[in-house]
């Protein structure tokens, strides 16, 4: 939350995650900062990434920690007043 916060109009936040509970956090904080965008006045979060991004199976292979990352991206946009 503090991250989403501090970000200026149209950053974007990259959380890398490697396990499923990580991730479902992650993921239940950008749908949530989503949601609330209609309900914020000054800003919200566009989820850029719907579905995660997962290694290729060559990067997998080559980096077999690599094989559980999911990463997901939003954007922030900052309402104009008035």
């Amino acid at each position: 939350n503090q991250a989403i916060r501090v970000l200026e109009d149209k950053g974007r936040i990259c959380v890398i995650s490697y396990h499923s509970l990580e991730d479902r956090i992650v993921k239940h904080l950008f749908k949530e900062a989503e949601r609330e965008e209609k309900e914020r006045k000054n800003y919200g979060l566009k989820i850029i990434t719907k579905k995660p991004i997962r290694p290729s199976s060559e990067e997998a292979r080559d980096n077999p920690k690599a094989r559980s990352a999911k990463l997901r991206v939003a954007e922030k946009i900052i309402k104009l007043k008035g």
